[in-house]
């Protein structure tokens, strides 16, 4: 069938992306979906700054590629060996397709996928290669999702049903935000009533981690960005405690868990400073494979601490998406506080100026007038 996707042809490229337009809109050819694989038709997809670092080269990947890998939209077609069940239901895409064989898959999400991982890494589906094509060039998936397109081919293990009660931007902020930043502490910290939690920088993931330490209950919920209007949502969405990275290292503020979620190496250091002795770090957030810091060890052993990597939340999608359904649904989680705006397929560009700016929060494309009305009641 014949589909419109963001293609992005090299990487490396410089601001304003407004301008540069690394991300072109572009008629392609999807094939049918294979056995274990299906057909969704987009509804919503995430702007998310793992879509910004393959842009700018952070993050190196096979190109071209079709961008975007959070998403949720609906199952118009499903594959041989697939269950019917999926077929007309409203699915949740997730970045991390599991092959469920694997040790890495029998470790309840603490390794992701050794296929998947591979898979991803050479911008195919698990069953092995791509289903996009622009004549007679192969189009690289991203991340077994490719969100950013009309229609996508995903393999089973990266979609979880969800109702059509969930409006699809709530779903699709579900699929990456929400697992990484809310599984991170649900399955990581697992905070008690007298824990003091930080998070560590406030985009789409650190909010998503802040909401979900408010609905479980932590004790002392601090939330540290260098940017004052993300530190008001964050007061207004549950925060006890707001600083700065300055302010932070002025005061010396310190904390039980430190949740780094921005990805960055400066990050990385004021959450390992900020945690207290006894205490444990969780890096969430995703720097370039070149980034390094320096730890002493005495550190670690003289006050006894921890540094834990959190990759996907440490979640298993098909059980822990269902979870965050239900607080959502309770309202103890306020899924729709993390979206910032709603945009075209064709304002990405614009959209990746934003994120790269630190203005937003989670941008999220609306592919329907209707999915918008769900959303805005």
């Amino acid at each position: 069938m014949r589909i419109i996707g963001a293609v992005l042809e090299s990487s490396g490229h410089s601001r304003p992306f407004d301008k540069t337009q690394p991300l072109r809109m572009t008629e392609l050819d999807l094939a049918p979906p294979g056995p274990t694989e299906l057909l969704v038709r987009m509804e919503a997809a995430g702007v998310c700054h793992s879509d910004l670092s393959v842009i700018d080269g952070s993050r190196p990947r096979t190109m071209p590629l079709l961008l975007g890998h959070e998403a949720a939209g609906t199952v118009e077609e499903i594959g041989a060996d697939v269950d019917p069940v999926l077929l007309g239901q409203r699915v949740v895409m997730t970045f991390q397709p599991r092959c469920e064989r694997c040790d890495a898959c029998a470790s309840e999400g603490r390794v992701p996928c050794s296929a998947g991982t591979a898979a991803n890494g050479r911008g195919e589906l698990l069953l092995g290669g791509s289903r996009i094509r622009q004549g007679n060039r192969a189009i690289r998936h991203h991340l077994g999702v490719s969100g950013f397109a009309t229609h996508a081919v995903v393999d089973a293990s990266s979609a979880v049903p969800v109702g059509f009660d969930v409006p699809p931007a709530v779903a699709a902020v579900l699929g990456c935000a929400v697992l990484t930043g809310g599984g991170a502490i649900i399955n990581t910290v697992r905070p008690t009533p007298g824990d003091s939690v930080m998070i560590v920088g406030l985009g789409g993931v650190g909010m998503a981690a802040l909401i979900t330490a408010v609905a479980e209950g932590a004790g002392r919920v601090i939330a540290v960005d260098p940017h004052a209007p993300k530190l008001e949502i964050a007061r207004g969405l549950g925060a006890h405690e707001t600083y700065t990275p300055k302010q932070l290292s002025e005061k010396a503020i310190k904390a039980r868990y430190v949740v780094e979620c921005a990805g960055n190496t400066r990050a990385f250091t004021s959450a390992f400073a900020a945690t207290e002795v006894g205490g444990t770090t969780v890096t969430v957030g995703l720097p370039a494979p070149t980034a390094t810091v320096d730890i002493t060890p005495l550190t670690l052993a003289a006050e006894a601490r921890t540094i834990v990597g959190s990759y996907l939340g440490t979640s298993v999608p098909s059980r822990d998406i269902p979870r965050f359904v239900e607080m959502w649904r309770s309202g103890r989680l306020p899924v729709e506080s993390l979206i910032s705006s709603y945009i075209g397929l064709g304002d990405l560009n614009k959209a990746m100026d934003e994120l790269a700016s630190g203005v937003a929060i989670r941008q999220v494309v609306l592919f329907d007038h209707e999915s918008q009305q769900s959303v805005h009641p």
